[in-house]
């Protein structure tokens, strides 16, 4: 089937009764501009792939583009343990740390200028941040609409009387309406998640296509992989939820003929802080959606398993999890720029053991953030906690060396399982929670976003003790994972069943290797009843078969 066929059969799963045959052909002119470009493919993922999740002024020094600063600070202090970087919207703002997007073709100048972004992928492999569900009320667009340009009249959604919102999933406790005065009167906007987020109606053809433009736009500068933020809510239907439709995952289905039309190696990757299942169907048959889904499940559940010293959830979901396909793996993480999504648990913990999570966010110094229910209740939706102070169990936690072996167990069971590994900055870095971000703001988020200078920072990596262990012991055993096949994305896993329920292991298998995890989620020496054979490749040692407390080990088969 020729692409033209294939995009016409997209465009009419997504429009239905309402397709035109001006839609394919809008399209295909646009695509015939982008093909006349230079385009530089993309390599394929490797376990030598790391993933830093960053902001692009996450590290700073005065008077200069923060960009050319976080590029010094990467090359010189994380080197090549670091082969990816996921800058969080680079662009024009008003709000939301740059969620509330202004302009989607226009780097924020505090952070420099797309010169800036090419320098920067001469190094390293660059993952960009596609708001797609909604735009600044300060854009071009939503001004236009305000002031009652026809081009943008159709570009938002208005409530109306005929459209059931009796349905809907929230994802914020905000009135999903929010009044704006128009030229046209006083009219009610559509805003999922805030009054300066205005969502897009893509139902209204020109809207999507901008949104083709962009995306092929950032592909072309310097892009490897695009996260597409809170693409569950992207459609909206009378009567139902209007999250995960199937005209989104149409959408996306598209992107990705389109992206492989340009650039075949090109990531998209899938951002729904929901339910395993959901999330996990943005993979549609496993080569014709997403790349990468975000790994929302993994975050609560090794907190939960550190927090009881118990695998059984962990394990019953793990054993849910294997190779995608060819192309499509996951997106692992512990620790974000957003809070420790409790949505995704749904179903695997139950309401007690997830307010287990909460009740120690809170006893931890972190906040809760909520989201409303249809039955008009609220419950939590993210826990906002530094993921290092999260996992703390005061009792039992009490040296610094505990709380270090603990933080960077937690982080082998990130990079030992299926799919690519994301660091978040400031668990790299060995942060805590910043109190000061959420005192001044009044954004319980910022728990988690310090900004830190970088001549300080660099400093502190040398003298404070805490900072200096964490990061050198990253180091470490991201180097051990980046020199063994058996932690290639598409590489098989197995859950191994070690009759203690105070560990979790599991065993990564490629054609080269094998090699068996195992690590200790409590504070107490364990003996190992299952024989493992083999020199640890962290300690270059033959494992003796006892985990002193929050030790892990790899050892190849």
């Amino acid at each position: 089937m020729d692409l033209k066929t294939i995009l016409q059969t997209h465009l009419q799963k997504i429009y239905k009764e309402q397709y035109k045959e001006q839609y394919l052909e809008e399209l295909q002119k646009l695509l015939d501009k982008w093909s006349t470009a230079s385009w530089k493919q993309k390599k394929i993922l490797s376990e030598k792939n790391i993933y830093l999740i960053t902001y692009g002024d996450s590290i700073y020094e005065s008077g200069v583009p923060t960009l050319k600063t976080l590029h010094k600070f990467i090359k010189n202090i994380f080197g090549n343990i670091i082969t990816d970087i996921h800058l969080l919207p680079m662009f024009e703002y008003s709000s939301d740390d740059g969620f509330s997007v202004i302009d989607y073709r226009k780097i924020d100048p505090t952070l420099g200028r797309w010169d800036d972004l090419k320098e920067l992928s001469k190094d390293y492999c660059l993952m960009y941040d596609f708001v797609v569900n909604h735009v600044s009320q300060y854009s071009k667009w939503f001004k236009g609409y305000l002031n009652g340009d026809l081009k943008y009249q159709e570009y938002f959604i208005e409530e109306t009387p005929t459209f059931d919102t009796s349905q809907i999933v929230r994802p914020r406790t905000s009135p999903l309406f929010s009044i704006f005065q128009t030229k046209n009167g006083e009219k009610k906007i559509w805003t999922t998640f805030s009054d300066d987020q205005i969502d897009l109606n893509v139902k209204h053809f020109p809207v999507l296509l901008e949104m083709v433009d962009i995306l092929l736009m950032y592909a072309y500068n310097g892009a490897t992989a695009i996260r597409l933020d809170a693409i569950g809510f992207l459609w909206k239907k009378s009567g139902t939820s209007c999250v995960h439709l199937e005209e989104t995952h149409e959408i996306i289905k598209m992107w990705r003929t389109i992206i492989n039309k340009f650039q075949p190696n090109l990531q998209i990757i899938t951002e729904t802080n929901s339910p395993h299942k959901e999330n996990i169907s943005y993979f549609g048959n496993g080569d014709d959606e997403a790349h990468q889904v975000y790994q929302f499940t993994l975050p609560p559940l090794v907190l939960y398993s550190f927090t009881t010293h118990n695998n059984i959830k962990l394990i019953e979901w793990a054993k849910t999890i294997s190779t995608i396909g060819s192309t499509s793996t996951f997106f692992n993480f512990l620790s974000s720029h957003d809070g420790i999504g409790v949505r995704s648990v749904e179903g695997i913990l139950s309401q007690d053991e997830i307010q287990i999570l909460v009740d120690k966010a809170f006893d931890n110094g972190g906040c809760v953030n909520y989201k409303s229910n249809i039955d008009g209740t609220r419950s939590p939706y993210e826990l906002n906690i530094n993921y290092q102070d999260a996992l703390l169990n005061k009792d039992e936690d009490t040296s610094t060396e505990l709380q270090i072996a603990k933080i960077l167990a937690a982080h082998a069971i990130l990079l030992s399982f299926i799919g690519v590994p994301a660091i978040y900055y400031h668990s790299l870095l060995g942060s805590r929670n910043y109190y000061k971000g959420v005192e001044e703001s009044g954004i319980n988020r910022r728990i988690n976003r310090e900004k830190l200078e970088y001549n300080i920072l660099k400093e502190s990596l040398n003298t404070d003790l805490r900072r200096k262990s964490i990061f050198e012991g990253m180091k470490k055993i991201i180097h051990i994972r980046q020199a063994h096949s058996a932690f290639n994305p598409y590489a098989i896993q197995e859950i191994l069943e070690l009759n203690d329920s105070r560990v979790f292991g599991l065993k990564r298998i490629s054609k080269d290797e094998t090699i068996v995890f195992v690590v200790n989620l409590s504070a107490e020496n364990i003996v190992l009843s299952t024989k493992i054979e083999g020199e640890d490749l962290v300690t270059e040692q033959v494992f003796s078969q006892i985990l002193k407390p929050y030790q892990f080990i790899w050892v190849k088969v």
